[in-house]
């Protein structure tokens, strides 16, 4: 039986943070293409909530997974990279 943890993490890079409490946070990941077993990457974007308006473009962020917020905002930001 497999475990599963949560809330969920992901690290990614904030993108955009013209929006008031929301960053957008890009998660990229690799991924196995089956037939040549070559490995690519995909990107996700996320919003996420920034109470504080804190994080900015660049920053390197772990998010997690919350309740929804809105209708697009389910993950929040918990912490930055260095």
């Amino acid at each position: 039986m497999e475990q599963t943890t949560y809330p969920k993490k992901l690290r990614g890079v904030v993108v955009s943070d013209r929006m008031e409490k929301t960053v957008v946070v890009r998660v990229t990941r690799l991924t196995k293409y089956p037939k040549y077993r070559k490995y690519y990457k995909v990107s996700k974007k996320f919003k996420a909530h920034d109470a504080e308006n804190h994080y900015k473009v660049g920053d390197k962020v772990i998010i997690q997974e919350t309740r929804p917020l809105s209708k697009d905002k389910s993950w929040r930001v918990t912490e930055k990279i260095n």
